[in-house]
C-alpha cells in the first residue's frame, strides 16, 4: 500500500475520531506513521503537526458550533496557548533521542486511558 493511500485512510480514521471524541489526530496519526510507514518517532512527529496545520478541523467544529457545543473563548485561549506550545514542545523533542520520545508518548497515552477510564 502506498504513502498516498496509506495518509488518507489514516487522516480519515483521525478526522473520524477527532470529530467523535474531540482527540488530536496525533493520537492516530504518529503511531500509524511509525507502523505502517516506518518513519521515525521525530518524522512521526513533524509529519503529524505539518497535516494538522490547515484547517482540518473546521468542518467538525462547524458542526459543534452549530449544535451550540463550542465555547470561542474557550478555544481563542487554547489556539493562543497551542501556538506557543507547539514550538516550545518541537524544541524540546529535537533534543531527545527517537527511543526516549517514543517511551514517552507511550506513558502519556497510558496516563490518559487510565485516567478516563477511572473518571466518575
Amino acid at each position: 500500500m502506498g504513502t498516498i493511500l496509506i495518509g488518507i485512510l489514516t487522516g480519515l480514521v483521525a478526522g473520524v475520531l477527532s470529530g467523535l471524541f474531540g482527540i488530536g489526530g496525533g493520537i492516530v496519526i504518529v503511531p500509524a506513521l511509525i507502523l505502517a510507514l516506518g518513519f521515525s518517532q521525530h518524522k512521526a512527529q513533524g509529519t503529524s503537526l505539518a497535516a494538522l496545520l490547515l484547517p482540518v478541523g473546521a468542518l467538525g467544529a462547524y458542526k459543534y458550533y452549530q449544535d451550540k457545543n463550542v465555547d470561542i473563548n474557550a478555544a481563542l485561549a487554547i489556539s493562543v496557548g497551542l501556538f506557543a506550545g507547539a514550538l516550545a514542545g518541537a524544541n524540546i523533542a529535537s533534543n531527545l533521542d527517537p527511543i526516549t520520545m517514543r517511551k514517552i508518548f507511550s506513558v502519556f497515552l497510558i496516563a490518559m486511558a487510565i485516567y478516563l477510564w477511572f473518571k466518575k
